[in-house]
Parts: C-alpha cells; sequence; structure tokens
C-alpha cells in the first residue's frame, strides 16, 4: 500500500487545500490577552529559550487533551492519525518540503538529532577514519549525542571556532573551510557535517545555504542542520538550504506549547529510509513519521495544534513572515538603543541577526568567567525581575585593536536579547536601568 493511502498516515480523512480565511488583524487589547498568563512585572527578553504559546493555542491543546481522556480508543483510532497529518501538511508548506513523508513531528531538536546521529554513527563502525565535522558553540546536547553514537563507535570530530564578535558571513565560511580541509586531511573521509541555522550562544545567523553547497562541493557525505530556533524566527526554505536532515523546533519562534519539533529528511537521500525513531514502538519499520507518531501513551497534543498557530499568526499583518519581519526590526532597535546607552557594541551586524542579537554588556560589570556571567543571570532575575541569557567571551588578544571594548576596558560579557510579539519597550528599558544600577552600586561600594 502507498504510505499516502496508508490509514495510519491520514488516509483519505484529510484534505490538505489550502482555503483563504479572512481574519481580522489582532488588536493590542487582544494580544496582551493571548499572553496575560506570563508573570507580570518580568522583562521577558529570552524567548530563545523556551519560547511562548499564546492563550488561543493553549485552549485548542486543552480541548484535545479532553477529547483524548473522554474516550481514549476513539481519539487514538479516528483522530490522531489524521490530525497530525494535517500538521505535517501545513509543516510540509511552510518549509518547502517537496513530500510530506519528508516531515516527521518529535518532541524537540535533542530528539531530532538522536535520531540523526544513531542512524550515521552505525556507518563510523566500518571505518576508523570517518570523522564529523561542526562549530564548536553547537548545543551541547547534540554534542553528547556525538560522544553518544560517533566517538564511541570511533569516530572524530573536528570542531569549528565561530569567530565572535563577528563582522561578516565571509568569516564564518573561511573558517569553515579550514575545518574542512583538517578534517579530510591524512584520508579521512567527513561523514557528516553539522551547521546551526541560528548558533544559541554565541547567537548568529549562520550562511546556512553556502555551507552546505560548499559541503556538497567537498563531497561531504550527509549534511545535518541544526535549527531549533529558525521556524518563526527566518524563513525556511529546505529545498534551497539543500540538506540531508534539518530540524527546527515549534516552540521557541512558532507558538507551540512544549515540546514538538520538525525533522526533515530529504528524500533522495538513500538514508532517510534508515531513520528511526529512538523509542521503539509497535509503529517500527514502518517509516520514521509514523514511527514517530506513536511511541506509546502520551500527550500527543502539542503535535496537533498546528493548525491553531496558523490561525494566530495570521491575525498579524504579513501572518508569519510579518512577524518574523518586525521581532528581527524591533531587537536590533532595542539592541542599538541599549549598546548607545551603555557605550557598547552588537556582537555582529544587524543583517546576521534574527529575532535575537548578542549585546555588549558595560566592561564595568568585571565579568570574568562563566560562572560571573551565570551570576549576572541569576541577579538580574531574582533582584531585577529581567529574564535574559549572558555569556562571557574572553579577549583574544588584549593588544589588538579589533578587540571589542567601551571606555572603561575590554567588553568581556554579552547579553542574548530577544524580541517577541508580547515584548514591549519597557522590557528593555528595565534591562537597561537594571544594569545601569549593578554598575552604580559596584561604584559605590
Amino acid at each position: 500500500m502507498d504510505k499516502e493511502e496508508d490509514p495510519r498516515n491520514g488516509g483519505d480523512h484529510v484534505t490538505t487545500t489550502k482555503r483563504l480565511k479572512l481574519t481580522r488583524l489582532i488588536t493590542e487589547t487582544e494580544l496582551r490577552s493571548e499572553f496575560s498568563h506570563h508573570e507580570p512585572g518580568v522583562a521577558r527578553i529570552n524567548n530563545g529559550s523556551f519560547g511562548c504559546c499564546p492563550e488561543s493555542v493553549l485552549t485548542a491543546q486543552s480541548s484535545w487533551q479532553l477529547r483524548f481522556l473522554q474516550q481514549p480508543d476513539r481519539f487514538y483510532f479516528s483522530a490522531l492519525r489524521p490530525n497530525l497529518l494535517r500538521s505535517r501538511a501545513l509543516i510540509q508548506t511552510l518549509i518547502n518540503a517537496e513530500h510530506i513523508d519528508e516531515v516527521s513531528l518529535v518532541d524537540n531538536a535533542t530528539t531530532a538529532a538522536a535520531i540523526v546521529l544513531q542512524q550515521i554513527g552505525r556507518r563510523f563502525s566500518d571505518n576508523q577514519n570517518d570523522t564529523v565535522v561542526m562549530f564548536s558553540c553547537a548545543f551541547p546536547a547534540v554534542k553528547k549525542s556525538i560522544q553518544a553514537y560517533v566517538t564511541r563507535a570511533g569516530g572524530s570530530v573536528i570542531e569549528v571556532d565561530l569567530p565572535f564578535p563577528v563582522k561578516s558571513n565571509s568569516e564564518i565560511i573561511a573558517v569553515f573551510r579550514k575545518g574542512l580541509a583538517k578534517a579530510k586531511s591524512d584520508g579521512h573521509k567527513v561523514r557528516l557535517a553539522i551547521i546551526d541555522h541560528i548558533t544559541s550562544m554565541p547567537s548568529v545567523l549562520i550562511p546556512v545555504r553556502e555551507l552546505v553547497r560548499i559541503c556538497r562541493e567537498e563531497a561531504v557525505d550527509q549534511v545535518f542542520v541544526d535549527a531549533a530556533h529558525a521556524i518563526g524566527s527566518v524563513p525556511v526554505d529546505v529545498e534551497q538550504i539543500g540538506a540531508d536532515f534539518y530540524v527546527s523546533n515549534l516552540y521557541k519562534w512558532f507558538f507551540a506549547p512544549p515540546s514538538v519539533a520538525f525533522l526533515y529528511c530529504r528524500r533522495s537521500n538513500p538514508s532517510s529510509s534508515e531513520m528511526h525513531h529512538p523509542v521503539v514502538s509497535h509503529e517500527y519499520g514502518n517509516g520514521l513519521p509514523i514511527e514517530s507518531s506513536w511511541i506509546g501513551t502520551r500527550d500527543y497534543t502539542p503535535q496537533l495544534v498546528v493548525p491553531a498557530i496558523m490561525d494566530f499568526v495570521n491575525r498579524f499583518e504579513g501572518g508569519s513572515e510579518g512577524i518574523m519581519r518586525r521581532n528581527h526590526e524591533e531587537v536590533v532597535r532595542m539592541a542599538e538603543m541599549l549598546a548607545e546607552a551603555w557605550g557598547t557594541s552588537l556582537g555582529s551586524p544587524p543583517e546576521m541577526c534574527a529575532s535575537m542579537v548578542m549585546l555588549g554588556l558595560p566592561s564595568k560589570l568585571r565579568i570574568s568567567s562563566d560562572e560571573d556571567a551565570m551570576r549576572l543571570r541569576s541577579h538580574l532575575r531574582e533582584k531585577y525581575g529581567v529574564e535574559v541569557p549572558t555569556y562571557y567571551r574572553p579577549p583574544k588578544n588584549v593588544k589588538s585593536e579589533s578587540e571589542p571594548k567601551d571606555k572603561d576596558g575590554f567588553i568581556t560579557g554579552y547579553a542574548r536579547i530577544s524580541h517577541q510579539v508580547y515584548n514591549t519597550v519597557e522590557d528593555y528599558y528595565k534591562f537597561r536601568d537594571a544594569i545601569n544600577q549593578i554598575i552604580l552600586e559596584e561604584d559605590l561600594s
């Protein structure tokens, strides 16, 4: 039976034909109501870590949960699969995937990394000269997956240092080329390249299409793009990007409740048929999309609310693209306002940012370790009601004129500020004033 006709894949129960919907634009009052469950008084400028979910989507999720609890058998046999297919079809359109079977729904990017790397890790056991190339700032869970599935099988890893602060895409492209050349030395085969679309910390928008193209030129076996922050933050076109595997979380920037992500596996890659969910259930062997649709009794409702999310984003002018554009413009504007107030600078040009910006913190804060950065983050949360990630970047060369400085010394601390639709300018003023107060108290002590 063809997968498109398989009732477990939705069968004839779902139509994916797009219908024109006329939606009234959201008002400011309605917007505030959608996020009224956020803790009041907190300047939440860290959407990048855990995302946000509007009330209307939470209501849709609650309705799905109730349907399951009312009659679980009917929910499982009649509702779950066709509506998972509906969500997958919407995502397929959003990311321009060629076929719906290229799109699976999983819990998060960490799960997707395990799926990809356990499949690729099996190849490393056949050849001890195989290696992986990745950025040194790759997400820690991805590094752990490399440790679990690749290095344990005898493969090696080349980590490419991301230039930061960074001034242009050409800097990133140059170091990536050097990393590939190093990995291929002594006859090694680059079995896999892991490329971030938007790095987490420090946060930089990576020229992902160009790096994938370079991988193809250099005969890299497979390319996995970790795009945890991408969907809802930047336009995603997996056909243009050209990677073998691409994952993005829906709950960070696309308004889903935790926890749901999509994993794209390019059909033309022969190994895509070898992909399996790490949780083996009775759907094992029926293809990753179906395997992922049932891994035992659990809450699948975050995967079912994609239509409700689409209804929400379409209430904004320009829909999802309009939200992305405004978030980018506002986070850059707020970062430039703060940098001017503190006499510091941004960690990258505006065009290398999406909805997050790395912002230099005043040198007077004397951040000299990762622990200092974490203490500042906790202090901002507990005393000032400001939630923002902080980052320590030691000076590379204190004699270099290119080292970032303010009037008092070297800039060694950065904040990663986010902007999402619920943020207001007062959130960033609160952050500005909190840093100014901390410096004042240090000066008086």
